[in-house]
């Protein structure tokens, strides 16, 4: 379910702190219902690369077109991301977050992990478009319980990248967000013991 944006900035996120030059662009809360301390488990589901998250028809051929003019126009190359034309947000955090974990390594998307603590995990890519940071937070549910909520933030590379966010926007709402949000429930459910929800 989509959220309004005062669900991320309301939360006395670490985040805030580290990328407030970025844009929130999206904020979902996701269907993965547990306890208290399982935002480890959902780190590792983003992170294993077996969320299923490419599911959807639709979700696949918009990531197939997406990344066929990502290699066609050069957006993708290693010289427009994380360390080369941006510097990784790890250069921005305080001691404690430098000193504490930094969250698994992504088996196969275009993300690093930032930081991770008992309630929040960030991650952030680059390429020729925008700098772009994932954040899950684990929020209470208001009834006993947790879930994930996942933010987007977002820094366009210029004019260019303003206009690719643009032009992508109905894509992200109509094909990518709605499918990965299922598959991200669907592994959740998967994954739990005797295949229900904690």
């Amino acid at each position: 379910m989509k959220l309004p944006a005062t669900a991320h900035t309301s939360r006395p996120w670490r985040i805030h702190e580290i990328a407030a030059d970025f844009t929130l662009e999206d904020v979902w809360a996701l269907p993965t219902p547990g306890g208290p301390d399982e935002l480890d488990r959902l780190v590792r589901q983003f992170t294993s690369g077996n969320d299923a998250s490419a599911s959807s028809p639709v979700q696949r051929f918009l990531f197939a077109a997406r990344w066929k003019l990502g290699k066609l126009f050069g957006w993708d190359k290693p010289d427009e991301g994380v360390g080369t034309r941006v510097r990784t947000l790890r250069d921005r955090l305080p001691a404690d977050l430098r000193e504490g974990p930094q969250g698994p390594a992504f088996r196969s998307r275009p993300f690093t992990s930032v930081y991770q603590t008992h309630d929040e995990w960030a991650a952030e890519m680059a390429n020729k478009t925008v700098q772009a940071v994932l954040h899950i937070g684990w929020v209470p549910d208001g009834s006993g319980g947790y879930h994930g909520q996942m933010a987007v933030l977002v820094k366009p590379n210029g004019l260019f990248g303003t206009l690719y966010m643009a032009a992508i926007k109905p894509f992200r709402y109509v094909g990518v967000y709605p499918a990965l949000i299922r598959s991200i429930g669907a592994q959740w459910e998967a994954d739990s013991p005797d295949g229900t929800t904690s």
